[in-house]
């Protein structure tokens, strides 16, 4: 045996063909299988620790990892032999946790596995044909279900737990899409399949109810509850531009090959998911070599929408890699956070893609550099440069945003989208304050003007647009090009065009219609974004050809465009007092207003109050029994805890005496030990001390003969050292040889210990099968048994019933001949019965006539009281039909009040229409203002030219004749003449009579308000004390209706009686008894009959009297309608 040993330190590949082959431990470390075991490798730090299989393994054909990232079951194959085995990760080194074997399946190789959400159970498929699906208590080695399916050989098995549900498995395969559950040592499937079968390759669980299945013909199935809700294809997906390219190549030179490689490509170029796994967001899937599609859920009809493909890097180190990128995906598993995604190919290779949450297209700083925008999807985030915060969220856009930009003083945000859309945003609230949509148009770039005031856009029609005020004030058109970005000088005269052709436009402002610009070339590819420096020095320019321009801009006479900032101005601002006068007039009528508004919400909650407080209290006189019954509860709780507190005290003393007691006889044995031991190490001290004395004498004696001796032993014992130091060599190797062969022998044991304990439990195994199939034929020997008996019992009751059948018909003819006799008997005695019942009928109607005086006296009583009644209901009435008319007089004056509010409103418009006019006068004015400055600042220019040409006198009067004829023209001097003129005068008289206007319009409002006030005070009171009258009559209407019903029944009731008695009288023959009796019953039912149709009639009556109108409604919204309709309700209860 070789001294020498050799450990795995670094791995490299990937096994293929294993289910599941690739998962994840922790964020950064991945278990993947290779060899004959598998490899924890991290991410980060490289490192790899190798876990090694069963001895004499070929290798895992399969494995799953617990949820809780604990345990791994792998199927190997050892000697040709299929054994599934679970390892426990949590220890170092990993052990051999669990071997699982049933003697009554089949020795197949387990291709899918999967582990439960509580780690207790695992489910194991084998391969076809013939699948079997088991179904494993892991940790006490126990078979609990199995069941076999029919597949084809070369298909693809799939078994899943329910994230959710122990006992919910998933299985997949060719043919077949399958949902068990697990319940009373039985595997019971759920769904029944539907439609025509497919080859389901891979599958995975969304949610607890919902599975999505992928297929060879790139379908994806969603099932919900193992029903259809879902399904989509995806097609054959090509790489990019290059690798288009490179392929189109191989292609030809592929062709020379023949048809059988054509017929190959073919087949490859057909979608296949190969893989599928599932996430937060949604699931991820591979329908074509080397690309991952990810998808996401959404809230339309489609579920499911791609939002991202993935492609595999060219792998630049391979032999072809053009190939490299065309891999097939066998597996796809994500990091517990989600961050990362780890893809295994079927050329022994693992790829690893860094997730990103959010996809952020667009970012831009503010002016002052304190915040950025960044645009993730159709959301603009705000966030703070210091802080990194998220400020606000912009919400709104419905297409993709292309574009956004910030006003100077950063106060505003403008953006654009694809859709057409062109929003200002107010970052003080992050609300939309002011929008443009053109769905006819998709923009891509915009841009502010220093005032941020106009907006100017691009798009994809091809113009330049000036937006301002939600509106498209202005359009030039691009000549033939589409415009694809756009900037504008601080100075507002120079506004530079972006092309698809990669050229540059430079347009004067305002804008022209004509082909008035300078246009440079200088990209290949489209202008994607453009700026301008603060100065106005310089223009840059990017595009998609990934180069960047910068341009010095200069003016046409050939001087450096330099803008220098005009001087800040103060931050108070003039204003008219007519101006300041109005606005004070409009706050005054917003106070009003919101008083008038509180009164009315006031009003509103205090009747809400009421009904809220009922409610409230309802619900404490519930919640007190509620809390007296817990009280009980918790009392009677409360004694048996002091009642187990006591007992638990008596213990607890108990025990402590008893402690006390064993203390302190231990202390006493322990002291007198001590004493014993102290007194025997005193003697030994003293002997010590004289064999020291002895010892000392005969040390002096003994070294000099020691030295002597010492040196004779050391070299007799240096030769005995040479010659055990060769002895403890070999004993040493003798001894490792022993440890390997205690170590094969303790394996062997375990072994041996585990073989006999399958066997004996294979024993088991089958008596209990032998004594459950004997109890199965005792059964069935039983239930034939009971069949037998119940036949013999049928005919047994079938004889019976014919003899009892004759048994009836004699004892029939037996009855027919006594009824006759005694028909002739009853006949004699229904004689004698007449002659009774004739008496006693006398009698009885002389008892009537008597009950009839005594309700005629009753009858005069009530009369005499729903007289009185009738006199109260009259009175009442009399006031109802008053409080209707003050009621109709408040809304008389209610209505007065109204037009002369609307009056006022009308003024109030037309007045803001007149404020409006005035402000565009003024933009024109401003805009006017601008021109005449960008005039100045040119005539200033040539002004300075000419001032240079002094020594010149002829140039300089050139010069300045030019300036003459080209600024000043004789038109422009006599219209300002007559305009300064006539204006004067005017905006003098029209002062004036505005003053004079506002003067008086103030005096009337405040006159007006404080009427207004006063008379609606005045009559919300009114109309509080006329609800609260109206309540009571009502309440009180209902009492006497309720009395009047009483009354009218009673009398009705005697008047029935009444008339009973007199239709009682017999003027025919008499009846006989028999007869008597069913008239009596009929005479009953016909007068519950009238009494029901009397209470319908009443109740009509008080419905139709509830429904009349006792007050007509006043003005909606002014006065509440909660209690007349909580009485109505009353009244037709």
């Amino acid at each position: 045996m070789s001294a020498v040993e050799a450990q795995p330190v670094a791995v490299l590949g990937c096994r293929p063909g294993v289910a599941g082959g690739v998962c994840f431990l922790e964020d950064q470390v991945v278990l993947h299988a290779v060899g004959a075991g598998c490899v924890q490798l991290h991410l980060k730090q490289k490192w790899h620790k190798f876990i090694p299989g069963i001895e004499k393994t070929r290798g895992m054909q399969a494995m799953a990892i617990s949820p809780d990232r604990r345990y791994l079951a792998a199927a190997e194959t050892v000697a040709d032999q299929p054994v599934l085995t679970v390892y426990d990760l949590s220890s170092v080194p990993v052990p051999r946790r669990r071997t699982l074997s049933a003697a009554e399946l089949p020795e197949r190789i387990a291709v899918s596995l999967a582990f439960s959400p509580d780690c207790q159970y695992l489910a194991a498929a084998t391969a076809p044909p013939g699948v079997h699906l088991t179904f494993w208590l892991w940790k006490k080695q126990r078979l609990m279900a199995a069941i076999c399916l029919e597949a084809p050989g070369s298909s693809v098995c799939q078994v899943s737990f329910s994230p959710q549900d122990n006992a919910q498995v998933c299985f997949t395969g060719n043919g077949f899409f399958k949902l068990f559950k697990y319940s009373e040592g039985t595997l019971k499937q759920m769904n029944l399949e539907k439609g025509m079968p497919q080859n389901y390759l891979c599958h995975t669980w969304l949610s607890k109810e919902e599975v999505i299945c992928g297929t060879d013909t790139g379908k994806l199935i969603l099932f919900e509850t193992g029903d259809l809700l879902w399904e989509t294809s995806v097609e054959y997906r090509k790489p990019h531009r290059e690798l288009e390219e490179d392929a189109t190549t191989t292609e030809y030179e592929c062709c020379s090959v023949g048809s059988s490689a054509d017929n190959g490509s073919q087949q490859h170029s057909l979608p296949q998911i190969s893989a599928i796994a599932a996430y937060s967001k949604g699931f991820a899937c591979s329908s074509s070599p080397g690309i991952v599609l990810l998808f996401e859920k959404t809230r339309e009809k489609e579920l499911y929408e791609e939002s991202q493909e993935i492609w595999l890097p060219k792998d630049q180190f391979s032999n072809d890699p053009k190939k490299s990128v065309r891999q097939n995906i066998i597996c796809i598993c994500f990091s517990p956070s989600e961050e990362t995604m780890v893809v295994n190919t079927h050329k022994n290779q693992l790829y690893v893609f860094t997730m990103l949450t959010t996809d952020f297209m667009k970012c831009s700083f503010s002016s002052r550099g304190h915040l950025f925008a960044a645009v993730n999807g159709n959301v603009i985030e705000i966030y703070s440069s210091i802080t990194f915060e998220n400020i606000n969220n912009l919400k709104g856009h419905s297409g993709k945003i292309r574009s956004v930009k910030w006003s100077a003083d950063d106060t505003k945000f403008i953006s654009c989208d694809t859709h057409g859309a062109v929003y200002e945003w107010n970052l003080s609230t992050g609300e939309r304050e002011t929008d443009c949509v053109l769905k006819s148009c998709r923009y891509s770039s915009i841009d502010l003007s220093s005032d941020a005031k106009v907006i100017f856009a691009v798009g994809s029609d091809q113009t330049l647009k000036e937006i301002s005020e939600s509106s498209i004030q202005h359009e030039v058109p691009a000549f033939g090009v589409v415009y694809t970005a756009v900037a504008v000088s601080h100075s507002g005269h120079m506004v530079f065009v972006g092309t698809s052709l990669g050229t540059i436009r430079a347009i004067k402002y305002p804008l022209p219609l004509t082909m008035d610009f300078n246009e440079y070339q200088a990209h290949a590819g489209p202008v994607t974004k453009m700026s301008i420096t603060n100065d106005d020095q310089f223009l840059l320019t990017a595009s998609e050809d990934g180069s960047i321009f910068i341009w010095k801009v200069y003016e046409k006479g050939g001087g450096i465009a330099k803008w220098q900032k005009e001087a800040e101005y103060a931050e108070e601002v003039l204003i008219l007092r007519s101006d300041i006068k109005e606005k004070s007039q409009a706050m005054l009528d917003l106070q009003i207003r919101v008083k008038e508004l509180q009164t009315e919400n006031y009003y509103q909650l205090s009747l809400k109050d009421m009904y809220y407080n009922e409610k409230i209290k309802e619900l404490e006189d519930n919640f007190t029994q509620e809390i007296s019954s817990l009280r009980t509860k918790h009392q009677n709780l409360q004694t048996d805890k002091e009642n187990q507190e006591r007992q638990h005290q008596l213990q607890v003393s108990e025990l402590m005496d008893k402690q006390a007691r064993e203390m302190q006889k231990l202390e006493s044995d322990s002291n007198q030990k001590l004493l014993m031991e102290n007194e025997k190490y005193q003697e030994l001290h003293e002997k010590s001390q004289k064999m020291q004395e002895e010892y000392e004498k005969q040390l002096h004696s003994l070294e000099e003969s020691k030295s002597k001796a010492v040196k004779e032993l050391t070299e007799y014992y240096e030769e005995k050292l040479n010659e055990k130091s060769v002895l403890l060599k070999e004993t040493e190797e003798d001894m490792k040889q022993q440890l390997r062969a205690h170590e094969e022998i303790k394996k062997q044991i375990y072994e041996d210990e585990d073989q006999e304990i399958m066997e004996i439990k294979i024993k088991y195994e089958r008596q209990l099968r032998q004594e459950k199939e004997s109890n199965m034929q005792l059964k069935g020997e039983i239930g034939v048994m009971n069949k037998r008996l119940n036949s013999l019992q049928k005919e047994l009751k079938e004889r019976n019933r014919c003899i009892e059948e004759m048994k009836l018909a004699q004892q029939k003819l037996q009855r027919f001949t006594k009824s006759l006799e005694d028909d002739i008997l009853s006949m004699k005695k229904e004689i004698q019965e007449r002659t009774d019942t004739i008496q006693d009928k006398e009698k009885h109607i002389y008892d009537l006539k008597k009950k009839n005086e005594e309700v005629e006296k009753c009858k005069s009583v009530l009369d005499h009281r729903i007289a009185e009644l009738k006199k109260l209901i009259e009175a009442r009435g009399n006031d109802v039909k008053i409080m209707k008319k003050q009621i109709y007089e408040t809304e008389g004056e209610l209505e007065r009040f109204h037009k002369e509010s609307t009056q006022l409103k009308l003024n109030v418009t037309q007045l803001q229409q007149k404020l409006k006019a005035t402000d565009n006068e003024m933009h024109r004015e401003r805009q006017k203002k601008q021109n005449m400055e960008a005039i100045i600042k040119r005539f200033k220019a040539d002004l300075h030219n000419c001032a240079g040409l002094i020594q010149e006198p002829k140039k300089l009067k050139n010069g300045i004749r030019e300036l003459y004829t080209k600024y000043v023209q004789e038109s422009d001097l006599e219209e300002i003449e007559t305009a300064q003129k006539d204006l004067q005068p005017e905006c003098m008289r029209q002062q004036e009579y505005l003053e004079r206007n506002l003067a008086a319009l103030k005096k009337k409002l405040v006159k007006n308000q404080e009427t207004h006030q006063g008379a609606y005070m005045h009559i919300m009171q009114e109309n509080v004390s006329l609800i609260k009258e109206i309540n009571d009559l009502r309440q009180e209407l209902k009492a006497a209706l309720t009395q009047l019903h009483h009354l009218k029944s009673t009398l009705k009731l005697t008047k029935k009686r009444e008339a009973v008695q007199d239709t009682a009288l017999p003027s025919e023959p008499l009846p006989s008894p028999a007869v008597l009796r069913l008239n009596a019953e009929k005479e009953n039912e016909k007068i519950i009959e009238m009494q029901q149709l009397e209470i319908q009639y009443l109740r009509n009556q008080i419905q139709e009297k509830g429904q009349s109108p006792a007050v007509q409604p006043l003005l909606a919204g002014n006065l509440p309608e909660l209690n007349l309709e909580g009485s109505h309700k009353t009244q037709q209860q």
